[in-house]
């Protein structure tokens, strides 16, 4: 049987790479994109198109029917910083469009769930260092409360009713092809764009405050990689712990000087600097390496390098 995809939530910043290889890897005429709003960029030219709102069920269920969709990735979030703006449209979006989507798999209307969860889930009582997949969880972000919560639907859904959903829970993640998404780890996206631009950066994060990061490239990949693997790899049903690379504001500020000599950096903490003070320093994630293979092929030297030289362009 053919896989028939649809996105929710294309038009992201991960939705768009994610889109763009998923189309690459299947048809363009197999992948469905969707999205709030219609946006003029590639992933709306290039491709079919729908306008969906996530908070919608019957939108959802009428594009699954009309494409005969198989998969759904669900990209739709308010992420961190932005949902703390506004909590209760935070809770709403993250929540029930999750809903919607365990329960059309439920329904047999769709045979497998893509959900991104994030570091997130893990608050200021969780091991910093090498956090572990099982530990104590206890986030104080709305954005946390709401990625721990789907987890456990996650794994109730995939127990009660066998649901083939799967998770990881991404690190920051990093990219020159979109905008920053509203997220904390954000200024490491950023932080490239004004040193080209500007030659500095005002970071609204402390010059110490270390976080898991990841390039967008090895995050697209783990994403389809877990998606692809054989059901019975899939050990976990809440969400896959997954690492790349841990570093530090003036870490990364002393890469990109190594390339552009005369680059500043000053120190402006601002509410995100807690955000990132409850999170973990760097991650364990030898779980998914052990169970569907995944393994990351950029560093923070082979990153800045590769994001510079795009940004150039």
């Amino acid at each position: 049987m053919t896989t028939k995809i649809l996105i929710i939530g294309a038009c992201g910043q991960i939705g768009t790479e994610l889109t763009t290889q998923l189309r690459l890897q299947y048809g363009v005429e197999n992948v469905v994109a969707s999205d709030i709003r219609k946006l003029n960029n590639d992933i709306v030219n290039t491709g079919i198109f729908e306008v969906v709102n996530a908070l919608d069920y019957n939108q959802i269920e009428h594009l699954i029917e009309k494409y005969q969709i198989t998969d759904v990735y669900l990209m739709a979030a308010l992420l961190s910083a932005t949902a703390e703006k506004n909590p209760a449209f935070a809770w709403d979006l993250n929540m029930n469009s999750l809903f919607h989507v365990l329960n059309l798999a439920k329904a047999g209307k769709i045979k497998k769930i893509f959900w991104p969860s994030s570091i997130a889930v893990f608050g200021p009582t969780t091991p910093r260092e090498n956090t572990p997949q099982y530990t104590i969880m206890e986030p104080t972000t709305v954005y946390g409360i709401s990625k721990q919560t789907g987890e456990r639907w996650c794994e109730y859904y995939h127990h009660q009713y066998g649901v083939d959903v799967r998770s990881i829970r991404y690190p920051g993640l990093i990219s020159w092809t979109s905008e920053p998404g509203g997220g904390t780890t954000d200024y490491a996206v950023d932080i490239y764009h004004k040193a080209l631009e500007d030659g500095k950066y005002e970071c609204f994060l402390r010059d110490d405050s270390k976080l898991p990061m990841m390039y967008m490239e090895d995050a697209i990949r783990a994403t389809i990689e877990i998606m692809q693997a054989d059901a019975e790899a899939i050990k976990i049903r809440s969400s896959y712990n997954l690492a790349g690379t841990s570093f530090t504001p003036a870490e990364i500020a002393a890469e990109i000087a190594k390339h552009i000599p005369d680059f500043t950096i000053s120190y402006k903490p601002d509410f995100r600097q807690k955000i990132a003070d409850s999170w973990p320093a760097s991650i364990d994630d030898s779980h998914a390496r052990t169970d569907w293979g995944w393994n990351h092929r950029y560093d923070l030297a082979s990153m800045t390098q590769v994001m510079l030289e795009n940004l150039r362009k």
